[in-house]
């Protein structure tokens, strides 16, 4: 058995002396493992960087074994990032999100394209938004999408501010006054509003993250990134603590 595809490398883990069994979201071939011989020298280490798209050849005897990896370059999405936090963090939880969401060797063709899409941005700003949007995606491909076409109360299309956290449906201010400490709050950044803040992203990933931690991690696919049932990856936390604190220091010095 053999396949050629590309891919974006989620994780690596020490196999052996010398070895690492690697996971990658590929183009067409969906989540899947192998192993790299010599992965942990200095030669093919620079390539096993979480979030490097990659140039994949996998080989096996037969289609349920393990097998083994052949990874070239194509890009390096970490190395022009090194010494910023805040997208160093993103790419660790966009990788970890999807390494502990997704089914094994299964297509994600659309998931991979938004995958690739995110880690080919260019200017940092746009990164934040864009991570949030991404797990919007997330969420729709998985069967859990927000529905934000119009109030689920009123029927307006204009002013959504809200969602609600048993349905995933949108409401506008008015609309949510009597309900709105039982709503999540919905940025306008993914409505389409051209602008944002720290606050605007926190608010977004707070969102998302209770549709990923009530519905796609209740019954994660990977126990070493979610040990616990509706707990979120520790990458992904970290993430929201990120902003969380730059909001705080904000707050402060205002």
């Amino acid at each position: 058995m053999e396949w050629t595809d590309e891919g974006i490398l989620l994780s690596s883990q020490s196999h052996g002396e010398t070895s690492s069994i690697v996971t990658l979201l590929t183009a067409t071939h969906g989540r899947h493992a192998g192993m790299v011989a010599g992965g942990q020298g200095r030669r093919k280490s620079p390539l096993l960087q979480a979030g490097n798209h990659l140039m994949v050849r996998w080989r096996a005897r037969l289609a349920d074994h393990l097998g083994s990896l052949t990874l070239e370059m194509i890009t390096p999405t970490v190395a022009p990032w090194l010494g910023d936090p805040e997208i160093l963090a993103l790419i660790a939880s966009a990788t970890s999100v999807t390494e502990a969401s997704l089914p094994e060797r299964q297509p994600m063709r659309a998931l991979y394209a938004g995958l690739a899409a995110l880690f080919a941005l260019e200017e940092k700003a746009l990164w934040g938004p864009a991570y949030v949007r991404w797990e919007m995606g997330l969420l729709q491909t998985l069967g859990y999408g927000l529905d934000m076409s119009c109030c689920a109360l009123s029927g307006a299309k204009e002013g959504l501010a809200y969602i609600s956290p048993r349905t995933g449906r949108a409401v506008t201010e008015a609309a949510a006054e009597p309900y709105i400490d039982k709503l999540l709050p919905l940025p306008g950044f993914m409505c389409g509003a051209p602008d944002w803040n720290d606050e605007d992203i926190l608010k977004g990933l707070d969102l998302t993250g209770h549709f990923l931690s009530h519905h796609v991690f209740a019954h994660p696919q990977n126990r070493r990134l979610v040990p616990v049932d509706g707990m979120l990856p520790l990458a992904r936390q970290r993430v929201a603590s990120f902003y969380q604190n730059r909001v705080n220091s904000t707050a402060v010095v205002a």
